[in-house]
């Protein structure tokens, strides 16, 4: 009842409907009339309510009187509890709901966690396979026509045969036609997630993590910047601040970066489908697993040797009823996290596209300006020096190391590097076919054999190592700089050690 919840709080309640837009022309009319005439802030008692104001004078009169913390809980409690009273009109006789049938499966301790990954499973199971034809559509449509229309434009206007058509053709096309090729993948995968949301079932999913975390000795609230990290690990950094002590937010912080964020699927995806084709969704699925157990695994080494005496907390959440999924509500939010997505890895791809073409048309050597081999490059000289501490782990070829260090600005550029690179390297080559050959020729040939263990060793350390620049920025910013490099170096040590481990082993069952 608003009107009499309203007369117990004190202040203004307004009912709201969004999901049938109701109430909006209210809420509007409310706000309006609180900014011209103000509303009266209620202090919380156990008996009532009195003005601010009034609690204020009160408390000024006694500066030296001690707060009794359990005293003004109590009052609070109580409070709240008149308040829901007043407010709430039952009717009939309460019954077991239909949500609570369901939250007796889906929350359950066994149950639930099963549950979950099924579901999880499920949406990647769903994104890479119904994706796939219209991510092979795209590729076409960018190796013919889009690239022959910009080698023929750039002919006409006198560029043709000049730095530029690599710039243009081998390096923005190539980078950014690969990225724009996953645009169906990201767009169900957002759609099918916004609908579990929507439909009440991602908080149950909240509940299931954090009893699990809890139970390792994670703080109760972690649960949500780690959720968030799943999608994009900035602002998952900067929801870290929601936990009320600094040993919290600086352990979460230190995890984030384990969590698989959206520009890791898209090498996971690509990967997957071209090595384990029949079994791509089950691939991805899997690294979001491997994701959780690290997090875990790493929150619980962290706890136990940094911050021993750091208790849990409990966790407090409304569960919402189960309803059914709206589809404009759903497709609303499809399309803000995939506008987000393609603005931040688009502007980031154009840049690291500019740059990756300058360092391989600079001759490192001597030599003219945009006509030298890539090997001899400055880009290929600086990776072909890097690349032997990735042998143990069965992708010493060059061109795979340099993808992961221009991964380190940003996850997004590590697909559009491989195809400037082997578009540099090969330009009667293009499109995904032929970067797939490329792709698996390099790991059958660093791996001594055994592709699928070098496959698995490098998706390991790309799900481990540092996110990417702005990742980094974020830490720095929330938990300053010596931790950053902490946490820095305590990525690139357990990805290279898993990865190395990941071939090790791998290549003595394939």
């Amino acid at each position: 009842d608003p009107a009499a919840l309203a007369a117990a709080l004190g202040t203004p309640v307004v009912a709201l409907d969004p999901r049938h837009r109701r109430g909006h022309d209210a809420l509007a009319s409310t706000v309006a009339h609180a900014l011209r005439h103000g509303v009266p802030t209620p202090r919380i008692t156990g008996s009532g309510t009195q003005s601010a104001d009034a609690g204020m004078a009160g408390m000024a009169e006694k500066p030296g009187d001690p707060v009794d913390d359990l005293g003004v809980d109590d009052e609070r409690f109580a409070w709240i509890e008149a308040a829901v009273r007043a407010g709430t009109r039952r009717t009939g006789t309460a019954r077991r709901s239909r949500s609570d049938r369901i939250d007796a499966v889906v929350t359950h301790p066994v149950g639930g966690p099963l549950v979950f990954l099924a579901a999880m499973w499920l949406v990647f199971q769903i994104t890479t396979t119904v994706a796939s034809p219209l991510q092979d559509l795209l590729d076409g449509l960018f190796t013919g026509p889009v690239s022959d229309g910009a080698r023929a434009l750039l002919d006409a206007v006198g560029l043709g045969g000049t730095p530029v058509v690599g710039l243009v053709v081998n390096g923005l096309i190539a980078g950014v036609g690969m990225l724009l090729t996953f645009v169906p993948l990201m767009a169900l995968m957002f759609l099918l997630l916004a609908i579990l949301e929507d439909s009440g079932y991602m908080a149950r999913a909240a509940v299931v993590t954090d009893r699990l975390m809890r139970r390792l000795g994670l703080p109760g609230k972690a649960f949500l910047p780690l959720v968030v990290g799943f999608g994009c690990n900035v602002p998952a950094i900067a929801a870290t601040r929601i936990l009320g002590q600094a040993r919290q937010r600086i352990l979460v912080a230190l995890l984030v970066p384990f969590t698989s964020c959206s520009a890791r699927l898209t090498v996971y995806v690509m990967l997957a489908t071209i090595f384990f084709p029949d079994h791509a969704g089950t691939v991805v699925f899997a690294m979001y697993v491997v994701s959780i157990v690290l997090v875990l695994l790493v929150g619980m080494a962290l706890r136990r040797t940094l911050w021993r005496t750091m208790g849990t907390e409990p966790l407090i959440l409304d569960l919402p009823p189960y309803q059914r999924p709206t589809l404009r509500l759903s497709l609303a939010v499809m399309w803000v996290r995939l506008r987000g997505f393609l603005r931040t890895a688009g502007g980031i791809i154009v840049a690291t596209v500019v740059v990756v073409w300058a360092l391989q048309s600079w001759p490192a050597h001597g030599g003219q300006f945009g006509e030298v081999a890539i090997e001899d490059s400055a880009y290929g000289v600086a990776a072909q020096a890097i690349a032997p501490v990735f042998e143990p782990a069965g992708f010493g070829q060059w061109q795979t190391g340099s993808a992961l260090v221009v991964g380190f600005i940003a996850k997004e550029a590590v697909i559009s590097s491989w195809a400037q690179t082997y578009a540099v390297a090969d330009p009667e080559g293009g499109g995904a076919d032929h970067l797939a050959e490329h792709i698996t020729t390099a790991f059958q040939t660093s791996s001594g054999g055994h592709p699928t263990a070098a496959v698995l060793a490098f998706l390991v350390f790309l799900l481990a190592y540092t996110p990417c620049i702005a990742t980094l920025a974020a830490q720095r910013r929330e938990i300053g700089g010596r931790w950053t490099l902490l946490g820095v170096g305590i990525q690139l040590v357990v990805a290279w050690t898993l990865a190395v481990a990941a071939f090790q082993i791998g290549r003595l069952v394939t």
